[in-house]
């Protein structure tokens, strides 16, 4: 992750169980670290949930803790957490009754990000600002729907309860990853479609929200009219970010042991 006046990237790294090992402590102090995302793996139920929390503070009181906590099914803590539905739940709501619809994410958004913050968890990667249309088995129900100005209305009361909470936000996956049927956690997607297109669809819901987004997670998608490269690595799409778009907030990379991260080489 960096933010704009980062000069150096910072890694957020993983746990492997339910407890911070003597080994895990030590990386999570080095100075290239700058966050830890947790996953299902993490969890088992409140208390021990809240006990390592502890020991990643003990350890490290800056890291920013974050994970996916979007709802339907990717939802990483289950067990006496709120089940929140998958966001396409809420575009089909909006098709029926926009303003209720609305009302709806903004609780769900408070909702969500209240109960993270009672453990001191910092951020849930959400929400999630890809159109569905029909072509990504990845995104799907993830995605609020496929009217980028359904998901714009519908992602801003997302994040005006997240806010209330205390939460900022993150969009994903800049600059969409809705019109890819490649699944980039084991290949690399390639989106052919121009940048005219992605300006009408897909970039809608990043530029409308640019402002209020305190993080943004590119796609490991190469979009090939704009780059040859994947957009998480993509000095043109980043730059496109901060200037065309106007976002000044924190970058976070997507998952770099999915395949579409690869092509950037390894860990070093």
């Amino acid at each position: 992750m960096s933010n704009q006046t980062d000069t150096q990237p910072l890694l957020m790294l993983d746990l492997e169980g339910l407890t911070v090992t003597a080994e895990e402590q030590e990386l999570l102090r080095h100075p290239a670290v700058g966050g830890l995302i947790l996953f299902s793996r993490n969890y088992q139920e409140p208390d021990q949930l809240y006990e390592l929390i502890h020991q990643a503070r003990a350890a490290r009181p800056d890291l920013v803790i974050a994970v996916d906590q979007e709802g339907g099914r990717v939802q990483r803590f289950r067990t006496e957490f709120t089940r929140l539905p998958p966001m396409a739940a809420l575009g089909r709501y909006h098709g029926r009754d926009p303003e209720a619809a609305c009302h709806a994410a903004d609780l769900l958004g408070e909702l969500m990000a209240d109960e993270l913050r009672a453990y001191d968890i910092d951020i849930s990667f959400a929400p999630v600002l890809d159109l569905d249309f029909g072509t990504s088995s990845v995104i799907g129900d993830r995605s609020f729907n496929a009217d980028p100005h359904a998901v714009t209305e519908l992602a801003g009361a997302f994040i005006d309860g997240m806010a209330r909470a205390g939460m900022a936000a993150t969009g994903k996956h800049f600059p969409g990853h809705g019109g890819v049927a490649a699944d980039s956690h084991l290949e690399l997607p390639v989106d052919p479609r121009p940048l005219s297109e992605l300006r009408e669809h897909d970039l809608v819901p990043f530029a409308d929200q640019a402002t209020r987004l305190g993080g943004v997670m590119p796609a490991h998608v190469v979009y090939s009219a704009f780059d040859a490269r994947p957009a998480c690595f993509s000095r043109s799409w980043l730059g496109f970010l901060r200037e065309e778009i106007g976002f000044k907030g924190a970058i976070f990379s997507d998952d770099l042991s999915m395949a579409g991260a690869h092509v950037a080489g390894g860990p070093g």
